[in-house]
C-alpha cells in the first residue's frame, strides 16, 4: 500500500470507530505530513521507520522551538499510528511505542493578591436605586464569590451545590467532587451569610439548588456565571481578562499558604486526589521570594555597584 493510503485508512477509522472531530482529523493529518517530510529527507519510508528515526523526528521538533505539549501530541499521534498499522498487518512492531513524551511545562497558577480579592468582594453590592432583579444578581455575585474565595471550590462543585447543603448551624459542606470523591469544607462566617442571604432570597422559587438559574429546576450555568463575574471585575477596576473562578480557587490556596497554612490539610481543602497536584502552589510561594528578593535587597538590585567593589 502507498504512504498516503495507509494515513487514509487511520484518518478513516479514527472518523468512523473514535468520531475524532474534524480538527483533531486535521491535526493529525499535519502531525504525519510532518513525520513523512522528515522522513522522506533521510530516505525513510514511514511504514519502515525504526524507534531513533521518530525520535530525531521529534528531537528536531523540539529544537524547532515547538512546545513540550505540541511533541507530546504528536507522540501521540505517532504511537496511535503504528498501533493502527501493527494491529492491519502492515507492520509486526510498534515503533514509537516505547518513545517518552517530554514532560509537560509546569505553569504556575494565576492568582489575585488580597487587596484584590476584597476589592472583587466589595464590587458586588447592587447599585443604589437597583431593580429586584439586580439586587438579586448582587447576591448571586456575593455569595458565590465569597463561597468560591473561602473554600477554594471548583465552579462544578459551586454551581452544583444542591440547596439542602446550606445550613445555618454547620460551619461546612459537603462538597462531592471529581471522581465522586466526598470532602468536607469549611465555610466562613461571611460566606455562610452570604449564601443565606441567597438562599432567603429565592425560597419562594423552591429549587433544588443553591444557585438556581432563570429555571428554577436547573442550576445557574457556567457560562451565566461568567457574565457576573465579568460585571463584578469590571466594577472592581479589575481586567476581566485577570478573573475566572480557578483563579479564585488559586487565591484561596496560595493565600492560604502564604498564611502558613500546612499542604496536606490544603490538599484535603482543594479535594487533590495527589499531593503533587497541590505542591504547585510551594513553586508559587517560592517564585514570590525570589522576586521579592530581586526587587528589594540591595545587592540584588545594584549589580553595577556591587561589581566595582568587589573588583
Amino acid at each position: 500500500m502507498a504512504v498516503g493510503h495507509e494515513v487514509e485508512l487511520f484518518l478513516e477509522m479514527l472518523a468512523a470507530e473514535r468520531a475524532a472531530s474534524p480538527n483533531t482529523l486535521l491535526a493529525y493529518s499535519a502531525d504525519l505530513e510532518s513525520c513523512t517530510a522528515f522522513l522522506a529527507a533521510q530516505g525513510v519510508l514511514p511504514v519502515y521507520a525504526k524507534a531513533e528515526e521518530l525520535a530525531a523526528w521529534l528531537a528536531d521538533l523540539s529544537l524547532d522551538g515547538q512546545s513540550r505539549r505540541t511533541v507530546a501530541r504528536r507522540l501521540s499521534c505517532l504511537k496511535q499510528f503504528y498501533l493502527f498499522l501493527l494491529r492491519e498487518g502492515v507492520r509486526k512492531d510498534n515503533p514509537a511505542a516505547n518513545l517518552d513524551a517530554p514532560r509537560p511545562e509546569a505553569t504556575l497558577p494565576h492568582f489575585l493578591s488580597e487587596s484584590e480579592v476584597v476589592a472583587l468582594l466589595e464590587a458586588c453590592s447592587a447599585p443604589e436605586g437597583a431593580s429586584i432583579a439586580q439586587k438579586r444578581r448582587a447576591l448571586v455575585a456575593r455569595a458565590a464569590l465569597e463561597l468560591l474565595y473561602a473554600s477554594g471550590l471548583r465552579i462544578t462543585e459551586l454551581l452544583t451545590l444542591p440547596r439542602e447543603a446550606l445550613r445555618a448551624d454547620k460551619p461546612m459542606l459537603l462538597i462531592r467532587g471529581k471522581g465522586g470523591r466526598e470532602r468536607l469544607v469549611p465555610i466562613s462566617e461571611s460566606a455562610r451569610e452570604a449564601a443565606l442571604a441567597l438562599y432567603a432570597c429565592d425560597a419562594w422559587r423552591e429549587s433544588p439548588w443553591l444557585f438556581p438559574g432563570r429555571d428554577a429546576k436547573r442550576a445557574l450555568t457556567r457560562q451565566a456565571f461568567d457574565k457576573i463575574l465579568h460585571e463584578v471585575g469590571l466594577r472592581a477596576g479589575l481586567d476581566p481578562q485577570r478573573l475566572s473562578p480557578h483563579v479564585l480557587r488559586h487565591s484561596f490556596a496560595t493565600h492560604l499558604l502564604a498564611h502558613g497554612a500546612d499542604l496536606r490539610a490544603l490538599q484535603m481543602l482543594l479535594g487533590h486526589a495527589d499531593i503533587a497536584t497541590t505542591q504547585i502552589y510551594t513553586h508559587v510561594q517560592t517564585e514570590r521570594l525570589k522576586q521579592a528578593v530581586e526587587a528589594y535587597h540591595p545587592l540584588a538590585t545594584q549589580p553595577d555597584k556591587t561589581a566595582q567593589k568587589t573588583g
